[in-house]
């Protein structure tokens, strides 16, 4: 018997498996879809099983030399959607396995498994008489079974003794790191006519595979449609993945999960420890729950029979990997649902405009819900900043300071959004104009006040502050432009009796912090929370009545073509966090292009009309959902020959692929250079994609000796 193992190696250009013997002594362990040890070359690696056969071969062949897992830690269903990963995204097989799983069972030779385990007392002869009282207490303590050993720490003595004479008995025992806290829910809420219509039209076809777009305006209750089709699903005997965008999100929406379907419940997400994704991922395995929620990797949950896929707040940048392998997790969730035969249901209040339109094709079944459960939409408000900077208001709006006023008088709660983290954006000497940068990538280092440390946002570069500018020797170093740190100074300059509390990447970095905030802020700790774009999708507090968004017309300046629809999206959704249970909610959106459609519509809360003006403009310039992008992009140390490379692609693809393929480049990439390394990028438009991967697949064939050549192909999914 053979194995065809699939290994772990640095080279990318090995791709192919290799044969190893299985022998007798492990003829009953070697199964597909487990990792384990082989000879390769003058080491010892790590692989996966990719199959066994049964064959004469007229060479020496070298031997598996152990198993590593118990069980297979990937199936049937992930060998081959590993194998669609590597086809789709031009990435290597063994990296497209890899991704799926928790670092724990990755193929790298030398990492082991640490499982927790907790020891136990028990008594084991009862007929024993104590010596002593300290004996005798420790001895009726135990007559009702075992006992953790860390709570028999004032008997240590008498412990050590009773196990010595074989009295006592101490074994341990398997315990997973994270366990459900969460108190059951008293009611369930009564379901709108919105809800049971949607609810009905999923449970239809239950048993085929049916993609579902739900248009849910903020506070329509698309939680709830999600658990009523979840409990249907669980009387099915069948399984349910949900995924959110961000970790921030996962903390409520576990808790509250929980509260319906207890400890049936996995997580999996970045924020996790790599003994807590171990647990969680062995408790789907070995078939302990029948819920998965996280962030974009749990759809590579290992479940077997499942039955429904949702996927909220579907807009979301987030669920597509920007590291190979560049899937989408939408694209995953439509493979695994078909694979399933069941409904796959995108949830949005502002869908992406691919989504929509498949919706509006038919290819997506659109379910709508229009009305909140509680309360209306909120009222929204532009302010100008140009006439509030000349009345001596720079940061914070005259209409907003009232307004926060207001708020707090009333015992509310408020929310202030600033898409940009740090102090201030950039030190600039006020003399010669020279400008802070990071050394490896070359962009303005962003200033922290609090650490009064300059960092890279991009590859973690950390300086001090300079006093003097090193090109002049002036002593006027200004700080320019705003960040969230400096949005809660001045907070606190206009509102000192009020508390605070920031939500971003800087102060989310500690295990747990997510949750912590979510949890002082919702227990009314603090009147104030002030974040970037984490705290603008799903949060939930039922006494925040105000939102207010600092420099809301700033991503309209990124050079991106999904820069109007990301703008509508943040403010829509940030918007949807004012006023969800019965106190009417008010919006304040702050800037200085505010006639932009995107600002517009997201003040009307007009999806619709936001959709047509944008689609206008897409179908103009030929970009999704009208045609596909895709995007090669170079990287190297030496910027001369990544230019050069795509020069040489660029020549060759104009050449073999037809004219309808619009081929933009070579140019520099947005981010022209990351820790030392250069990029240059082509981009495509394409209407057929079968042409272009044939070419781009010749190509990466071509570079497969080399690491600076990424591949991403239709980014509109």
């Amino acid at each position: 018997m053979l194995a065809e193992v699939l290994v772990e190696v640095k080279a990318k250009q090995i791709e192919e498996t290799f044969t190893y013997h299985i022998p007798d002594s492990l003829l009953d362990e070697v199964v597909v879809g487990k990792r384990v040890l082989v000879p390769f070359g003058p080491r010892k690696v790590e692989g996966f099983v990719l199959s066994i056969v049964q064959k004469e071969v007229d060479f020496p062949l070298k031997d598996v030399e152990e198993v590593i897992d118990e069980e297979a830690i990937l199936n049937k269903e992930l060998l081959d959607l590993g194998k669609y990963i590597s086809q789709i995204t031009f990435s290597s097989l063994i990296s497209s396995y890899q991704v799926m799983l928790p670092k724990a069972l990755k193929a790298r030779h030398g990492k082991k498994v640490a499982i927790k385990e907790v020891s136990y007392i028990s008594l084991i002869d009862a007929t024993y008489h104590p010596r002593t009282p300290k004996q005798k207490e420790l001895l009726d303590l135990l007559q009702g079974g075992p006992v953790l050993k860390k709570e028999l720490e004032n008997y240590s003595s008498s412990l050590k003794t009773l196990l010595e004479k074989g009295i006592l008995e101490e074994t341990k025992k398997e315990v997973y790191r994270r366990t459900a806290i969460c108190e059951v829910e008293k009611e369930r809420p009564t379901l709108t006519s919105e809800q049971e219509e949607v609810i009905e039209r999923v449970e239809k076809k239950k048993s085929t595979f049916s993609p579902f777009l739900l248009h849910g305006v903020t506070g329509s209750g698309k939680t709830e449609v999600y658990m009523r089709l979840i409990e249907g699903v669980l009387k099915d005997k069948k399984e349910a993945i949900v995924l959110v965008p961000e970790i921030s999100l996962t903390p409520q929406l576990v808790e509250t999960f929980e509260s319906r379907f207890g400890d049936n419940i996995a997580i999996l997400h970045s924020g996790l420890s790599e003994g807590e994704k171990y647990d969680e991922w062995r408790k789907i395995v070995r078939g302990e729950v029948s819920i998965v929620i996280g962030a974009r990797s749990a759809i590579f949950a290992p479940f077997t029979h499942l039955g429904i896929i949702i996927v909220d707040e579907e807009h979301t940048a987030t669920y597509k990997q920007e590291n190979n392998p560049k899937y989408h997790a939408i694209t995953i969730a439509l493979k695994r649902a078909k694979y399933h035969s069941c409904p796959l249901l995108l949830g949005s209040a502002s869908p992406s405009l691919e989504s929509y339109t498949r919706a509006k094709l038919g290819i997506y079944e659109l379910l709508t819900m229009k009305k909140r459960i509680y309360s209306s939409l909120p009222r929204v408000d532009l302010i100008d900043m140009k006439e509030n900077l000349k009345r001596g208001y720079p940061i914070f709006s005259k209409e907003l300071v009232d307004a926060l006023t207001t708020c707090f008088e009333n015992q509310e709660q408020a929310i202030l959004l600033l898409n940009r983290r740090g102090y201030s954006t950039v030190v600039t000497c006020h003399e010669c104009g020279y400008k802070v940068t990071c050394p490896n990538c070359e962009i303005p280092l962003t200033y922290h006040k609090r650490e009064n440390a300059m960092k890279c946002h991009y590859c973690d570069y950390t300086t001090s502050k300079p006093k003097k500018c090193p090109e002049c020797g002036s002593m006027k170093m200004d700080e320019f432009g705003l960040g969230t740190e400096k949005l809660e100074e001045e907070f606190h300059r206009l509102f000192p009796q009020q508390k605070s509390i920031r939500m971003d990447v800087d102060t989310t970095s500690r295990k747990g912090s997510h949750d912590a905030i979510i949890k002082k802020f919702r227990s009314k700790e603090y009147q104030v929370l002030i974040g970037t774009q984490m705290i603008a999708k799903g949060l939930d507090f039922e006494d925040v009545t105000l939102v207010g968004v600092i420099n809301g017309d700033a991503g309209l300046n990124i050079p991106d073509f999904r820069s109007s629809e990301r703008t509508f999206d943040l403010l829509s959704q940030v918007a949807g966090r004012a006023g969800r249970a019965k106190k009417e909610g008010r919006v304040y959106i702050q800037g200085f292009n505010l006639d932009h459609y995107s600002i517009t519509c997201a003040k009307e809360h007009n999806y619709e009309k936001f959709y047509e003006e944008e689609m206008k403009i897409r179908k103009s310039l030929r970009y999704p959902p009208y045609e596909n992008l895709g995007c090669l992009e170079i990287i190297g140390k030496k910027e001369a020959e990544c230019l050069s490379e795509c020069e040489k692609i660029a020549t060759y693809l104009k050449r073999h692929l037809p004219s309808s393929v619009t081929i933009l480049g070579p140019t520099a990439s947005f981010l022209p250079k990351v820790q030392h390394a250069h990029s240059y990028q082509l981009l495509l438009k394409y209407k057929n994609s079968k042409e272009v991967r044939k070419e781009v697949t010749f190509l990466k064939k071509q570079y497969q000796k080399n690491t600076h050549v990424t591949l991403d192909i239709d980014l509109s999914l």
